[in-house]
């Protein structure tokens, strides 16, 4: 099957391809994107690959699944596009990033600056029905992005994987952690980030690890 992804990642990924789960999700995508309002748009499902090819990956910041309502979703997890409101667990996100590392609060939702950097903002699912979150669940895309884990995890090392909630933090049962950091904590949401998520440290963690293993730290 002709998937249109980074070249770097197609390859990785080129074993799933045509696997029936795959071939069967991609049916299932088609048919909802032709039927009904799917988020993000189908260019961009994508984008968290396409913006951070595979050996440039230094942190992987693990989402659920993209934002359900209009104009939010953009392929990278968390993010919006400049000019959309940010949602209140950016909000919570960007308020952990000031308290741990000093950083101003920026003025949009827009990560793909973090993506140029080296961070992967994946979502375990990649697609989702509007104003149904969950909608798309079950369907395949978990399987593919555990595939994702995998090959980062055997591949390479010194990774810094931030893994929020209880749904990311079933993929760290995949990761080495003899080999990469991993650091979990509550979710962002607002249901949740007063239990743990404020306070956590995971930027300045995460940058004091790269700077450990010879890398750039993020610029948060």
């Amino acid at each position: 099957m002709n998937v249109r992804i980074e070249p770097s990642w197609h390859d990785r990924l080129s074993s799933e391809w045509d696997k029936p789960y795959f071939v069967n999700l991609t049916d299932f995508v088609r048919h909802e994107y032709a039927t009904g309002t799917v988020y993000p748009p189908a260019s961009k499902i994508f984008a968290a690959f396409d913006s951070c090819p595979f050996n440039d990956v230094k942190v992987v910041i693990i989402g659920q699944d993209p934002y359900h309502g209009p104009g939010q979703a953009n392929g990278l997890c968390f993010s919006v596009a400049p000019g959309v409101p940010i949602p209140r667990s950016l909000v919570n996100i960007f308020k952990e990033v000031s308290d741990d590392t000093g950083a101003p609060m920026p003025q949009n939702g827009d990560l793909s600056r973090w993506a140029r950097q080296g961070v992967l903002l994946l979502n375990a699912t990649l697609t989702v029905r509007a104003h149904s979150a969950g909608s798309h669940q079950g369907m395949g895309w978990e399987e593919l992005t555990d595939k994702v884990i995998e090959r980062l995890n055997a591949e390479r090392s010194g990774l810094v994987f931030i893994l929020w909630g209880s749904y990311a933090a079933r993929k760290g049962e995949l990761i080495d952690r003899s080999k990469h950091l991993v650091l979990t904590s509550p979710h962002p949401s607002p249901l949740s980030a007063s239990r743990g998520f404020f306070g956590n440290h995971h930027f300045s963690r995460a940058n004091a690890y790269l700077k450990e293993h010879g890398k750039t730290p993020i610029e948060w």
